[in-house]
This record gives C-alpha cells, structure tokens and sequence, in this order.
C-alpha cells in the first residue's frame, strides 16, 4: 500500500458546538478521524486572509448553500480539484433546485460527497459522476434493556418543519391514552409554534411528553431504552439519529422519504409514508400489540436494522474519508 501524503483538511461547518445538528456532528467526528495521517481544522467560515488558511490543502465543505461563499472564496484562491462539497438533505431535496448560491457551489466542487445510498440520484445527471457516498458512523452499543409493561418510543430532533414533528404530535393524539405507548420527543424548539404544539399535545396527552435539547451522551442513553426510535422527517440528507438507533439495537418506524430509505434499505418493514400520521399510529400500535412476539413487527425490525449496522461502521467511514481526502488535489 502507498503512503498517504500528509495534508492540512480544513472542514467548513457553519453549524458549530453549540448547534449540536448533525452538521456538527459530522465535522467534529471527521476532525477525530483524520488525524491519524493528516491534521485538520473546523471553521465556520474559510477566507485567504486568515493566517492559518495558508497551511490548508483541501477543503471538506458542509452544506452547499450556507458554506458557498467559503466554497466561492476557496475556487478563486486554490482551484476546484482540492475541494469536496458535502450535501445535507435541505442542499439535496430543496436548495440546489432553486437557489444560485447552492447551484454554484455543486458547479464548483472538485468532488460531490451524499451520505446515503440514494442521495446521488437528487442531482443532476451531468454531475452524478464527481459524486461519492459516505456512509456516517456511530459506536455501536450493546441493546439495552427495555420495558415489558409499556411500548417506550422516542422521537429525537430540534422542532423545526424539515423534522416534521407535527406528524409525531398528531400520532400521539391518534394513539388511544390505555394503549401502552409512551412517546418522549427530543429535540430544542427552533419554531415557536411548534414548541407551543408540543406543549399543547403534552397538555392533551399524558403518554406524550417534550423533553426539549438534551446533552447528547444523554439522548443516545434515551435511543438505547426506546423499543422504537420514531423518524418523521419530510428531508434529509443521512440523518445521525437512525444510525445511532440501528446501532444499539434500537429499531426505527421511519417516514419514506430518500434520506431515510437510502439508510434502511427500500424493502425495510417500519416505513410510514411522509405526513400521514394515522400510519405512524398504526405501526406504533402494532408493535405495542405484538410486542412479545418472536415474528412481531419489532423483531422483524430489529433484524433488518442489524443487517444495515455495518454500513455505519467508524472504520468503515474512516476508510471512505481518507479515500477522499487522498483523491482531492488530484488532476482528473
């Protein structure tokens, strides 16, 4: 095997530490990855002018519309084979359709990077061939225990309308109160609005309860307990939360969208079809009904989801990365 050349990778986030999204998520866990043959760095924002940016060899950008002018700012200065543009579900299922910025930086990019299967079929067909994708990773964790008197779910995101958490709210009002489902939605109101409907469908529904943000050592624990990790999404790009759910045993009722199926597989069971509550009532109900069930709807769940675990390996996306890196500076 040939040496890996050493390079300086600067990864645009313009979400940092105290977002805590899964752009975060991502940059800080590829900034512990890359180490190992290269150092690194994370900016919110990438200029010449700054005195570190002297050192830097490729740029790692997240999100195509909010980093563009980092993105714009790097092709000028560097050139384009040395920069790899990375796709959120928002650049992928809205922005790139419509908005210039985001356009250009995908026009710009020496490399395309999607995080689920499906991703590259979202852009254009003339610049599929510069696109790669990179699975993201999780520890895996042993499956915990889980309560045999009550179905527990768990519902993980900043309420914001890409997250879709009306739809959870609207299942839980569906889901009669002696059902045995206790529903805990996790995630910081981003829209007031839709922190005063979780306050109301708390108010209506003692099986439902907001806990709000929550550190995130301590959600992953929550994810661990859950017979059931809800994901209601209307986009995304290759969400943290399915993998870490799929990774500690947890299994996922997932709306059907390409972000989710591009993870899950498209003939996993526990799929609702975006929006429609009355479904994501159904299966929660099923699964409660046949909870103890060797052929029930949480065992047959639980066992696509451990056929899925390695593609959200550490090394696994580690090995993907520095392929990456190794590529970018590279001619065509």
């Amino acid at each position: 095997m040939s040496r890996q050349v050493h390079k300086q990778v600067v990864i645009v986030s313009p979400a940092l530490a105290d977002a805590n999204n899964g752009n975060w998520q991502t940059a800080r866990r590829w900034l512990r990855m890359l180490p190992v043959t290269h150092s690194a760095r994370i900016v919110r924002e990438w200029t010449a002018a700054d005195p570190a940016a002297a050192h830097d060899d490729v740029m790692l950008a997240l999100h195509a519309r909010r980093s563009a002018a980092s993105i714009e700012a790097w092709a000028a200065e560097r050139g384009v084979v040395s920069l790899a543009v990375v796709l959120t579900g928002t650049d992928l299922y809205r922005d790139i359709a419509s908005d210039a910025s985001a356009q250009r930086s995908l026009a710009l990019a020496g490399q395309l990077v999607v995080l689920q299967a499906l991703g590259m079929q979202a852009l254009p067909e003339a610049l599929r061939h510069k696109a790669r994708a990179v699975f993201q990773s999780t520890s895996s964790r042993q499956t915990a225990a889980k309560p045999t008197r009550c179905l527990r779910a768990v519902m993980v995101g900043h309420l914001r309308d890409e997250k879709d958490p009306l739809t959870l709210m609207a299942a839980a009002q569906a889901v009669p109160a002696g059902a045995g489902i206790r529903i805990d939605h996790v995630g910081a109101s981003l829209d007031a609005a839709l922190g005063q409907a979780a306050q109301a469908t708390a108010q209506a529904c003692p099986h439902y309860r907001w806990l709000g943000a929550q550190p995130h050592e301590a959600t992953r624990r929550r994810i661990q307990r859950a017979h059931v990790l809800v994901h209601a999404s209307r986009m995304e790009g290759g969400a943290h939360v399915v993998m870490e759910a799929v990774c500690s045993g947890t299994p996922v009722l997932a709306s059907r969208i390409d972000g989710n199926v591009g993870m899950l597989g498209a003939d996993y069971a526990g799929y609702f079809e975006p929006g429609n509550a009355a479904q994501l009532a159904q299966l929660l109900q099923q699964a409660r009904s046949t909870q103890h069930q060797a052929d029930g709807l949480l065992a047959r769940l639980a066992a696509q989801c451990a056929l899925r675990a390695p593609l959200f390996a550490p090394e696994a996306e580690r090995q993907a990365l520095l392929s990456l890196v190794a590529d970018l500076g590279r001619q065509p």
